[in-house]
Formats: structure tokens, C-alpha cells, sequence
């Protein structure tokens, strides 16, 4: 093939969403260090999913441009984490390139993954090489240099796809840390799990979704959603999953003939408490689920959703004292339709100063309104907010200025794509770049609602550099760090990236990681407990933290009630 044309392109699309889904768990499995957070396949899987949502109903198949810039549009929309962001970049300079082309020849394709290249590593402040950047760099910049007219379209895919295989295998002697735990780059990997099924899409040889891929024992994935930790036989199972789905035409748009047995088979399969209702072509269904992805992925090949409703089951008191019911099917539905009505509306600017953080856990979520937030985006580091999340959030302050706080390192590239697609409208938004809950909360003490924005955002901005945090979690692999043993299932206490200890009792992981964080100019020590302790162990490392450092600081503990991190530890 010389020429490569939009309907090419698109089934190329798909088909490297696919495969990047087919694989998502094993790159969950990349992260580097052993904690229950594994999540770069989730998120890019996220990611791209929302970009072929975009294309799938496309009734303009024969622009080229259009389609690679409504591709980009729905992973700009959908990105999550900095995998998804960094992924949803690549794809807008690609797109770019594509601009005023009916059709691409092998030099204009080399030339859009230049183009790719470029926008992604202008879209990072302080790119790190050996990541994802690292291989669109070398393998586009490699393509580049032989690339001629007369290359056929296949040899241009098959050409980038080795020196992206060949860049991925070479990222650990770019980024020490991934040799020494043995791993290539998990958002590497997943770039070249997208480039692969490209390849073969391009061929005509599309890549299905496998159905069963959810289906692989736990103990050899790291759960995407590893914040959901609970057993079979507890009645809150994971997310309360609810949605209803307009069948398609089977052949038409990729879509496929549903078999409600089946359908309900492969539900039932990977979740409890199914309900599933058909009217004609709607299909109501409501499910607990570890992977609520996963089961709107493989729901998406039947047809498209009118909503979507999706509650994390620990969150079911705080839901109740709001006035709803998360089990209750049609409430929430109903929900969903205000909310999704409200979004939809252009927000009326009411205030001069708004504030969005991100928070995940009801104490936590307390704590940041006690300190004046507007709107809470429920995430952290399992569940990362995508950069829609954080537009609508930000347009229901209804303020004519807007700080965020995304309270993880994960999440502030996607909460800076929000403040990105706003500009040119009546809100203005910054990130105020909080890496961490403690880093987030000493921040919001700072927040005026009557101050001047500028100074309002200096002020929240500089105090980030007033604390150091921590936290406390159990080790999900054996493995050895800089030296610390990590044994399975035993308490890790880190500083930032650094493994202080890793021990089986979890009260000592935070007496070693208190220890490591304090020094002669502490004055406060902040504890944020996890959903995890119990009452008994709150009281208890309460009294022996008093005991050890009550003469130099103040110690606050507040249940935080936040998921996967027993505690998080704030030294100010």
C-alpha cells in the first residue's frame, strides 16, 4: 500500500486500542515499585477507549483529518494519569500533521510520528527519559532518517514498530530504577502494544478485545482497580457498576450481535449482584465488580451508553447521608441524567474564586471542604480523574477563577489538560501542583475565597514546599529496592519514592517512616488514617507518636478513611 486513507486509518485506530487492552494488565504488572498502584494499563486503556468511542459512530470516514482530530479530541477528553496524557499528546500531534492531507504516503506518515513526537515532549515541563517519551522519540526520529517516497505504508509500520521494540528494551539503561527491579517502562510498553495493533489493523487484520482478558488470576495481575480490595463474600464488591445501553446494528460500526445469555454469562462471571433488564433495544444492567472497565469495555461492543453510574461500595454511608441510595438502580440513573444535564450547561460565573482538589476517602473529603473546597473529584492513585473529570468540576464552581489541587503526581498533568481546554473561555484555571493529600491539605490553609486570585494561588503554591509526606502500604511482590528487602503482603513505610522499611506490623512501618520524615525544624506532624485501621490501632499509635516526638511537635491523627495507604503522613 502506498497510499494510506482515513477508513485505513481508522480500523488502525482500533485495532491499536485493542491490543493495548488485550494487554493491559501485564503493563499494570510494570510498576516499579510494590505497591498496589499499578495502573498505567488502566489509564491508557482508558484513554484510547475514549478516542474510539469518538471515531466509532463517525459518519465522515473519508476526511482524514477530521478523524485523527476527533481520535485526539476524545484521548485529550479521556486521558487519565500521566500515561494517558503523555499517550493522548502523541495522538494530537499526530493529528496535526494530518492537516490539508486527502491521503498519507509513507514520508507524510514518518512525519506525523515526528509530529507526535514533538507535541509530546513539549507537553512535558521536565521530560525523564527512558519512559514513553523516550521511545516515540527514537523510534520516530530513527524512521525518519530512512524513509523514502517509495516505501510502501506496511514497511513504514513495520520499520517504526522495531525501533519502538527495540527503544522499549533499552529503557532501563536510561532509568536505573526499571534495571533494578527488572522491568522495561510501563508506558513504553503500552506504546508499543498500540503501535502493534496498528500494524496489524493496517493489514486488515484487526485486533478483537478478548473477552476473558479480566479473567486472569489475581495473584499474577496487580488489580487495576487494586484499591478494592475485598473478598467474594463481603456484600459491598468492589464498584457499584449501573448503566444502560442502546443496542447497535450488528456488522454496522464494528458492533456485534448481542446474545443476552452470553452477555449476562460474561457479567456474572466477573461480578455479583447482577441485574440485567432488555427492553427491546435498551439494556439496563447493575453490577458489583472489582473492574467496572472492564465490564464497560466489553459492553461497548454491543452498542453505546445513555449512562453511566459508578460508585466505589466503601463510599455507600457518604452517598446515604447526601439523601441517595448506591444500590439504588433507577435513583442513581436518574442521578446521572441531572448531573450529565448539568454538565452539559454552560455554567453561570456566580463568584470570583473557586476550588477544586482531588480526594478519595470521606474524611478526607471533609477535611478539604472544611477548608473551603467547591467541588470534590473522587480519585487518587488507583482511580485517576480524567482531564473531563476535571473540566466539569471546574465549571461547577461557577467562578470566574479556578485553583486545583490534584494531590497526586499521577494526576497533575491531567488536571493541567483541563486548565488547557478552558483557556479562551470566561474561567480561568491553574494548577496549584499538590503531589500529595498532606501537600494538598497544608495548601488549602492558605486558600482566601475573598483574596486575590494571583495571590491566592502564590500563597497555595509556596506552601507546597512546607511539608514533607509519606505514607504507609503493603507490598503486593517480593523484590529488593535500593537495598530494602520487600517481602509480600508486609508494610512498606516510603518517603516520596524511597523505601524507608518494609515490616510486618503496620504500626511500626509509620513509627520508621515518622522517624524519617522529622527532623530538629518540625513543629507539626499530620496522620491521616487509612479505611484499613481499626479504631483500637488509631488510639494506640496515637499515644506512642505523643510519647516519641510530643515535646517537639504537635500531632494531629485524622481518620482519612482513604483506600490501599493505611496512612498518610504529613511533617510540617
Amino acid at each position: 500500500m502506498k497510499r494510506l486513507d482515513a477508513k485505513t486509518l481508522k480500523m488502525m485506530f482500533i485495532s491499536g486500542a485493542n491490543n493495548l487492552y488485550n494487554h493491559y494488565p501485564e503493563i499494570d504488572q510494570l510498576n516499579v515499585f510494590p505497591v498496589p498502584d499499578g495502573d498505567t494499563g488502566m489509564n491508557m486503556n482508558l484513554t484510547i477507549t475514549s478516542g474510539v468511542k469518538e471515531i466509532q459512530n463517525s459518519a465522515d470516514n473519508d476526511d482524514l483529518y477530521h478523524l485523527a482530530s476527533s481520535f485526539s479530541r476524545g484521548l485529550l477528553m479521556g486521558a487519565r494519569g500521566n500515561s494517558g496524557v503523555i499517550t493522548s499528546q502523541i495522538f494530537k500531534g499526530f493529528s496535526v500533521a494530518l492537516k490539508d492531507k486527502k491521503q498519507l504516503n509513507a514520508v507524510d506518515l514518518s512525519a506525523a510520528f515526528s509530529s507526535a513526537r514533538d507535541v509530546a515532549y513539549k507537553a512535558v515541563m521536565k521530560p525523564v527519559e527512558g519512559t514513553i517519551l523516550t521511545v516515540i522519540r527514537e523510534s520516530s526520529t530513527a524512521l525518519k532518517e530512512i524513509v523514502t517516497p517509495s516505501m510502501s505504508i506496511e514497511e513504514v509500520m513495520d520499520y517504526l514498530l522495531e525501533q519502538a521494540k527495540v527503544s522499549l528494551e533499552h529503557t532501563p539503561d536510561l532509568l536505573p530504577v526499571l534495571k533494578e527491579v527488572g522491568v522495561v517502562d510501563s508506558g513504553g510498553a503500552g506504546l508499543v502494544r498500540i503501535l502493534e495493533g496498528m500494524n496489524l489493523g493496517l493489514r486488515g487484520k484487526v485486533v478483537e478485545r478478548n473477552q476473558d482478558v479480566d479473567a486472569m488470576p489475581r495473584e499474577s495481575v496487580a488489580s487495576p482497580y487494586a484499591g478494592a480490595q475485598l473478598s467474594e463474600d463481603e456484600e459491598g464488591y468492589g464498584y457499584c457498576t449501573q448503566f444502560i445501553l442502546r443496542l447497535g446494528t450488528p456488522g454496522q460500526d464494528g458492533k456485534k450481535a448481542f446474545i443476552e445469555k452470553n452477555f449476562k454469562g460474561f457479567l456474572a462471571k466477573h461480578g455479583k449482584s447482577l441485574v440485567l433488564v432488555r427492553d427491546e433495544d435498551i439494556v439496563k444492567v447493575h453490577v458489583h465488580t472489582l473492574t467496572p472497565g472492564s465490564m464497560l469495555n466489553y459492553a461497548q461492543q454491543f452498542g453505546e451508553f445513555v449512562t453511566i453510574v459508578i460508585e466505589n461500595m466503601s463510599e455507600e454511608h457518604h452517598n446515604i447521608e447526601r439523601g441517595l441510595v448506591a444500590t439504588d438502580m433507577e435513583g442513581n440513573l436518574a442521578l446521572g441524567k441531572e448531573e450529565k444535564k448539568e454538565k452539559e450547561e454552560e455554567p453561570t460565573v456566580e463568584k470570583e474564586l473557586g476550588f477544586v482538589a482531588v480526594s478519595s476517602g470521606k474524611g478526607l473529603d471533609r477535611l478539604f471542604q472544611d477548608l473551603g473546597v467547591d467541588v470534590i473529584v473522587s480519585g487518587g492513585q488507583t482511580m485517576n480523574p480524567s482531564t473531563e473529570d476535571f473540566v466539569h468540576a471546574i465549571k461547577r464552581c461557577r467562578a470566574k477563577n479556578v485553583v486545583v489541587l490534584p494531590n497526586n503526581s499521577n494526576i497533575v498533568m491531567a488536571a493541567s489538560q483541563a486548565c488547557d481546554v478552558l483557556e479562551g473561555s470566561e474561567i480561568s484555571a491553574r494548577v496549584v501542583p499538590s503531589k500529595t493529600i498532606p501537600q494538598g491539605l497544608v495548601s488549602a490553609v492558605s486558600f482566601d475565597c475573598d483574596g486575590d486570585p494571583k495571590s491566592v494561588y502564590e500563597a497555595m503554591k509556596a506552601a507546597l514546599k512546607t511539608v514533607k509526606s509519606g505514607s504507609v502500604t503493603y507490598a503486593v511482590r517480593d523484590t529488593e529496592i535500593e537495598g530494602v528487602r520487600v517481602t509480600k503482603d508486609d508494610y512498606m513505610a516510603m518517603m516520596d519514592k524511597n523505601i524507608v522499611s518494609c515490616v510486618k506490623n503496620r504500626s511500626q512501618a509509620l513509627y520508621d517512616l515518622v522517624d524519617a520524615l522529622i527532623d530538629e525544624d518540625s513543629f507539626m506532624i499530620t496522620v491521616l488514617v487509612g479505611e484499613d485501621v481499626p479504631e483500637e490501632e488509631v488510639a494506640s499509635v496515637k499515644a506512642k507518636l505523643q510519647e516519641k516526638h510530643g515535646d517537639q511537635a504537635d500531632i494531629v491523627v485524622e481518620r482519612g478513611d482513604q483506600p490501599i495507604y493505611s496512612y498518610l503522613v504529613g511533617v510540617e
